[in-house]
């Protein structure tokens, strides 16, 4: 399965996917340039993604801890998402994220 990811600078990347892993994984294997401090326990928001509008409906509803830690977000928007908390399946094969501010390594930030 893939998603499709647009870095920092605007490039979307077609990522190749394992089912049940989370997004943010995937983007950091992958090495896209995502600073997720916390390896995906949901306690930092250095992960935040814009999910594609058309895919929002198709992703598991947002759990109280992640809109709790979404407030810490640099520039939340009405599609941001931890992706952290986005678990690979069928249903999201071709989901589409943008990588949000904040989210990116200090040697990018610089």
């Amino acid at each position: 399965m893939k998603i499709f990811v647009t870095d920092h600078k605007g490039a979307e990347h077609e990522l190749e996917a394992l089912e049940g892993w989370r997004v943010m994984e995937v983007i950091r294997d992958w090495g896209i340039g995502i600073k997720a401090e916390c390896g995906g326990a949901c306690a930092c928001a250095t992960c935040h993604v814009y999910v594609d509008a058309d895919w929002l409906d198709r992703l598991v509803p947002m759990t109280d801890e992640e809109e709790e830690r979404l407030d810490d977000a640099m520039a939340v928007k009405p599609t941001s998402r931890l992706s952290c908390q986005i678990l690979m399946s069928d249903e999201l094969d071709g989901l589409r994220v943008r990588l949000a501010p904040g989210s990116e390594p200090e040697e990018m930030a610089a």
